[in-house]
């Protein structure tokens, strides 16, 4: 069952300070109520507000001033954010309200994400779209944002490597790979041609 309040504040989406809304019944108890962000709409309330009415009024009136301002600062800027790509533009991962929101503070305006609307609620390839902003009641920002591909860097791994015998261990190992056996017949006839020990006499073959 729904219930009328008069809005004390600005809510978005439900409506501005001063409006009269139906809501539901839970939504009015348990929500707006406790945070006097709305009253019963009653005999009392409505003579409250039309006391109020005329500085309600020139609240509104500098809100639009200002929302007018800042769209005309928004309209002014163009975003632009680097996103990692393939090599179709597809990117990995997504610019969502999120990314605009933080892309949006570093240039100093402090928007809500709620208020960030993308078509499709997100963008997931390089390009150049377009998206709004919501300000206030019914002034809304018409922006546009560039999307392009990171550069990625891959780090190779180092390679691995071998196990190596020292070089000592290296050269005896070609030194006796290559060094020839020793002839038995050379040692021989050396031992042959010999001079025999003074005062001696060759040993007689057997």
């Amino acid at each position: 069952m729904n219930i009328k309040v008069i809005l004390n504040k600005d809510i978005s989406p439900l409506g501005e300070e001063g409006d009269v809304k139906e809501v539901a019944r839970g939504y009015a108890r348990n929500f707006l109520f406790p945070r006097r962000f709305a009253l019963p709409y009653t005999e009392r309330s409505i003579k409250i507000f039309e006391a109020r009415k005329d500085e309600i009024a020139e609240r509104k009136k500098l809100k639009r001033d200002d929302a007018a301002g800042i769209k005309e600062r928004l309209e002014a800027l163009e975003l632009a954010v680097a996103m990692p790509a393939g090599a179709n533009g597809k990117l990995y991962g997504a610019v969502t309200s999120q990314t605009i929101m933080d892309e949006l503070a570093k240039e100093g305006f402090t928007i809500e994400r709620k208020r960030i609307e993308i078509p499709g609620n997100s963008i997931k390839s390089t390009g150049k779209y377009k998206f709004t902003v919501k300000l206030y009641g019914n002034t809304t920002a018409e922006m546009s944002i560039s999307i392009t591909a990171q550069e990625i860097h891959t780090q190779k791994a180092p390679p691995k490597e071998k196990k190596r015998r020292s070089t000592e261990g290296r050269a005896s190992d070609t030194e006796a790979a290559t060094s020839p056996a020793p002839d038995a017949e050379a040692i021989i006839q050396q031992e042959a041609d010999s001079p025999a020990p003074e005062g001696g006499e060759p040993a007689a073959a057997e």
